[in-house]
């Protein structure tokens, strides 16, 4: 099958991008002398899993139980479902750890005794706010000693360390410096963390951190034992737009078929289900728009209704374009399959996980 005979709208991956950008974020993994856990938000397919993980170590991160079943029936052993558990849902985390190694976050003194009193084996990590204000911790409130206390004196819980995101660092465009001081604050709190209850006699086996952007600029990271950035594998216009990636490093595409061109505008068959409403940063667009073979072209993606795009521009004859997206994890998430291609030849399609 040919790249154009694919229904629209599409996403579609580079298979050659894909395995280079993975090349180059395990090369950086070893230089910095740490472990990659990807985090596979990103993609929610286990054979993308797979490419990422092909040494030793073949710990992954997940947003998701449902990514986290889907894994393990894939033979995933060892995931860490990065959200603050639910205790709601602390069965299914029983359940399925009973077969594999899963790790939960925890970042509330509530949660952590209540886990401590459940009796349930459990590995656990402490979710540290290292900026972001989103979730986890203060590293700085004393109070957050006390709760790794509870954790790690906790008989029934393994508990692993901590580990953070630097989700803030998405807001740096234009300012590598603010991005550089972003990356080593993320890293610094951490390891200051983790050294200061270890002085009080709570041993924190793992440090993790780590985000796209901060990873990519990060340039020592002593005291970290690993790192779990996942966009990287797709890539997308906000990374490229903070520096972290070039225009043609964007693995993943949405293929859209041409509606109709009326008095210098466009409408297309990708709306905001399948290109998310995430808007640039800079013009607002939703998304760069190309030909299909990959040229930029003369028109502005500048609303989204749910199945409709309206683009600025007029291109008679046009009846297929390439839009590379603002946010590649979104635009992953809402397709119900990815094809894989190798220059126009498709060679693959995945379905990823779906659900909670």
């Amino acid at each position: 099958m040919k790249l154009a005979d694919l229904p629209t709208p599409c996403a579609v991956m580079d298979l050659d991008v894909v395995e280079r950008n993975i090349d180059r974020m395990s090369t950086r993994a070893e230089e910095l002398g740490v472990r990659l856990r990807p985090h596979v938000k990103t993609h929610k397919i286990p054979f993308i899993g797979r490419m990422q993980t092909p040494g030793s170590f073949k710990g992954i991160t997940v947003s998701t139980l449902a990514e986290a079943r889907t894994f393990a029936e894939a033979g995933f052993t060892d995931i860490t479902w990065a959200l603050p558990l639910p205790l709601h849902r602390l069965r299914e985390v029983v359940d399925l750890g009973a077969h594999i190694d899963l790790g939960v976050l925890v970042d509330n003194a509530d949660t952590a005794a209540r886990l401590a009193e459940s009796g349930e084996r459990l590995r656990v990590w402490m979710k540290l706010d290292c900026g972001n204000h989103r979730a986890g911790v203060d590293p700085t409130d004393p109070a957050s000693i006390d709760l790794a206390r509870v954790l790690y004196d906790a008989k029934n819980l393994d508990f692993q360390g901590t580990i953070a995101h630097a989700g803030h660092s998405y807001s740096t465009r234009g300012d590598p410096e603010r991005l550089q001081r972003i990356a080593e604050e993320e890293r610094d709190l951490c390891v200051d963390f983790a050294n200061r209850c270890e002085s009080r006699g709570v041993a924190f086996p793992h440090v993790s951190i780590g985000s796209t952007p901060t990873c990519a600029v990060i340039d020592q990271l002593e005291g970290v034992t690993e790192i779990r950035p996942g966009n990287y594998v797709f890539f997308d216009l906000f990374q490229q737009g903070l520096g972290v990636c070039g225009l043609d490093d964007i693995a993943l595409t949405v293929i859209s078929s041409v509606l109709g061109q009326h008095q210098g505008r466009m409408v297309l068959d990708a709306g905001a289900l399948a290109l998310s409403k995430d808007p640039g940063h800079e013009d607002g667009s939703f998304g760069r728009v190309r030909s299909v073979e990959g040229q930029d072209l003369p028109i502005e993606l500048k609303q989204l209704s749910q199945e409709h795009g309206l683009a600025q521009g007029h291109l008679p004859g046009l009846d297929r374009v390439r839009i590379l997206p603002n946010h590649s994890c979104l635009v992953a998430a809402m397709h119900p399959r990815i094809y894989g291609v190798r220059g126009d030849e498709v060679v693959g399609s995945w379905i990823p996980a779906r659900g909670w």
